[in-house]
């Protein structure tokens, strides 16, 4: 019983080790997904959230296709970037870590 507390502990606390090190990250909790689109780029799988009151799309990478999480909560850790599309810069946030709320 002692070793599943302890996992759990350390997952809770990994986002925050990850903020310590790093200054430009930031952690939200429990995020209602309002879109989550894949699409394969070479042999990897873009994956783009839409995120409850945000305008800002939310992206990562996965190697593998991976059940949709609309309506879904969320635990995102992430930092601010910019992507050009078109010759216009858009404000994008490129996750670090996800985990299902």
């Amino acid at each position: 019983m002692t070793s599943i507390i302890k996992k759990n502990l350390t997952s809770k606390n990994a986002a925050k080790d990850l903020i310590k090190k790093h200054d430009k990250l930031t952690h939200s909790e429990n995020m209602k997904v309002i879109s989550h689109v894949q699409r394969e780029v070479d042999d990897w799988f873009i994956n783009t959230l839409m995120l409850e009151n945000i305008d800002v799309p939310f992206k990562y990478k996965r190697k593998k296709l991976y059940q949709s999480l609309k309506g879904q909560r969320v635990n995102l850790t992430y930092y601010p970037d910019s992507e050009t599309v078109a010759s216009f810069d858009m404000e994008v946030m490129s996750v670090v870590r996800i985990k299902v709320s």
